[in-house]
């Protein structure tokens, strides 16, 4: 089992800059893929960004040039920064590891809120 633990959410301005951290605890070992989902009312939570346990990373089109994810393995954490904040970065964002072995897994956080607003 994994536990995730989000912080970092808030009211930010538009413009500005945000960290979002999540830490995992449990058996972090087994974790291969972490990420950042986010949802806004009305819509499916989508994925935003993702780092693999070898540090590959994926970005949502939105975010690209604008954020980093950066993880630390040992540490069981996975970190978030997003610059240039626009009203549309605004939702609830959510922790995610996935364990795929010895079957998969998705665990998630219990989410942040993120409002951008001028």
């Amino acid at each position: 089992q994994v536990q995730l633990v989000e912080s970092g959410g808030g009211l930010v301005q538009t413009g500005g800059s945000l960290t979002l951290s999540c830490v995992a605890s449990g058996n972090i070992d087994s974790i291969n893929t972490m990420g950042w989902y986010r949802q806004t009312p009305g819509k499916q939570r989508e994925v935003v960004a993702i780092i693999t346990r070898n540090g590959d990373t994926r970005y949502t089109e939105s975010l690209k040039g604008r954020a980093t994810i950066t993880r630390d393995n040992a540490k069981g954490t996975v970190v978030l920064q997003i610059d240039d904040l626009r009203s549309d970065d605004t939702g609830v964002y959510y922790c995610r590891a996935d364990r795929s072995w010895p079957d998969f897994m998705a665990y998630w956080g219990q989410g942040t809120e993120v409002t951008v607003s001028s």
